[in-house]
């Protein structure tokens, strides 16, 4: 039998259905995850997010929580491509990401293929690896959306942004800033 979805571990902006479902419209969200021996951490330059997007980068004292979501294998492509993987700016891997309930999902999750060699306190990031506000502001919203443990939605709300205030438009769809001021303060 041919199976014909995959599973994605979203850990920044595709936690948010809104987001995911710009370029994956049969994304259904399973659950939630833990990815271990992993730490969330910002690198680079996203023109579209105005400030350092999302990778993972290996730790063995991290963890990493995120949304598990089920697409169908047509929409790899259009993952892909979101992703950069054409351009070089992540690359795929396939990873256990563990639910609360102790069972390991076997997902695709991106990382950056130029990470960080160094490791930060987030709540005090360099410039140049700070993530907007309304970047943070959607992987916040969509950690609360998907029901990510409280704990790790305050350290997400820790980071330290770069102040980028504005609308995101991705082609013809614009995301707004409304969620942003329910879920995180100016620094």
């Amino acid at each position: 039998m041919q199976i014909l979805t995959f599973l994605y571990f979203a850990y920044g902006s595709n936690l948010l259905a809104e987001r995911i479902h710009i370029n994956n419209p049969t994304a259904v969200r399973k659950g939630v995850g833990l990815l271990e021996n992993y730490r969330l951490d910002f690198s680079g330059y996203a023109r579209r997010w105005r400030g350092a997007p999302a990778t993972i980068v290996p730790d063995n004292q991290a963890h990493v929580w995120g949304a598990i979501w089920e697409i169908d294998k047509s929409n790899l492509p259009d993952l892909d491509r979101q992703e950069g993987v054409d351009v070089n700016h992540y690359f795929s891997l396939d990873v256990d990401v563990k639910s609360p309930d102790g069972k390991i999902f076997k997902c695709r999750v991106y990382q950056q293929c130029n990470n960080p060699k160094e490791s930060l306190d987030v709540s005090n990031l360099p410039s140049d690896r700070q993530p907007s506000y309304s970047y943070l502001s959607t992987i916040i919203a969509g950690a609360q959306e998907s029901g990510i443990p409280s704990d790790y939605i305050n350290f997400l709300k820790s980071i330290k942004h770069n102040g980028f205030i504005g609308e995101l438009t991705f082609g013809n769809i614009s995301l707004t800033n409304e969620l942003s001021t329910t879920t995180l303060s100016p620094n």
